[in-house]
């Protein structure tokens, strides 16, 4: 079975102003279906047909460029749709509420760890809150469309929140004011799909 490009879980105005209509249709429609048709074409033929993408990247040789940035942006995507919300912001509850606390002290150092990561990355890439077996989360950034699924990228663990700090994802809104962009971000986090998530994978 061929991968798919998922539907959008709200209306492409839904995000604003936070995000803008115009960006999310070109991040979806065009970038993210562009990672789709590639991804497809990369695997055709190969031992890699037929398996999650979970299982692709998890065991990726990073030599496959191909593969690397096409997966890694077909998943990255995925997830960066679900875990916004026209409904999002605020502060988190329940299980990831008392995980950021214990590893981060508070929700508003953790913001700021993380705000950090997306800030500072330089050039295009991502910014992540990651659980590991056991609960513990961390937050780390990687380039380009890699993710920490990937062996030996960025944090490990799996992602449960990520931040899509590449231009496409932000400059028709925001040009060159990033930080603005990062900010904003907060205001649409779907805290109820970040603590499915969580708890799928501690």
């Amino acid at each position: 079975m061929a991968f798919e490009l998922p539907d959008l879980p709200y209306a492409h105005d839904a995000l604003e102003p936070n995000i803008d209509k115009e960006t999310m249709m070109i991040h979806h429609g065009k970038h993210h279906a562009g990672y789709t048709k590639k991804l497809n074409a990369a695997i055709e033929g190969t031992d890699l047909e037929g398996k999650s993408i979970e299982q692709i990247i998890e065991n990726l040789d990073l030599n496959n460029a191909a593969v690397r940035n096409n997966g890694g942006g077909y998943y990255n995507h995925s997830l960066f749709w679900q875990v916004m919300s026209p409904n999002g912001g605020g502060e988190p509850t329940g299980a990831i509420a008392d995980a950021i606390n214990d590893a981060f002290g508070s929700y508003d150092a953790f913001k700021e760890k993380f705000s950090a990561a997306a800030k500072t990355r330089f050039g295009s890439g991502w910014a992540w809150l990651c659980v590991h077996n056991g609960g513990k989360v961390e937050v780390c950034s990687t380039p380009n469309q890699d993710n920490p699924l990937m062996p030996g990228v960025g944090c490990g663990g799996t992602p449960i929140l990520g931040l899509d700090v590449w231009e496409h994802a932000y400059y028709l809104k925001y040009q060159n004011k990033r930080p603005d962009y990062v900010s904003a971000f907060f205001n649409l986090i779907n805290w109820d799909e970040v603590n499915k998530r969580y708890a799928a994978n501690k």
